[in-house]
């Protein structure tokens, strides 16, 4: 176990929630390459044209879910430290706007 800081695992959340949100927008058509070539004539082709596969369907999802794992893990952390900490703010910091061009009417 290691101990950091909130700061720091409030920034590894926001990391980790960009990539997982960028990994879950992939397009699969960035997972393969169009490769082409001529040939010899058979059954009245010459070219041929294949999609080949840059990474498994496998090496992605455990790339997807190795980080959606690690945001969930530093979220619940995240989480029980704002259940269980306390922090000193002026009193005014969590009382309501006072307009001050409007009269009181009291």
């Amino acid at each position: 176990m290691k101990k950091i800081k909130l700061a720091e695992a409030l920034l590894r959340r926001k990391e980790l929630q960009e990539k997982v949100d960028r990994l879950r927008q992939v397009d699969n058509k960035a997972h393969y390459e169009t490769k082409t070539g001529r040939g010899a004539v058979q059954d009245g082709f010459n070219d041929m044209i294949a999609e080949v596969s840059k990474i498994s369907f496998q090496q992605f999802t455990h790339c997807f879910d190795w980080h959606a794992k690690q945001l969930r893990i530093i979220d619940a952390h995240i989480q029980q430290t704002n259940w269980t900490a306390e922090i000193e703010v002026d009193d005014n910091v969590m009382g309501d706007y006072i307009d001050p061009y409007v009269e009181d009417k009291k």
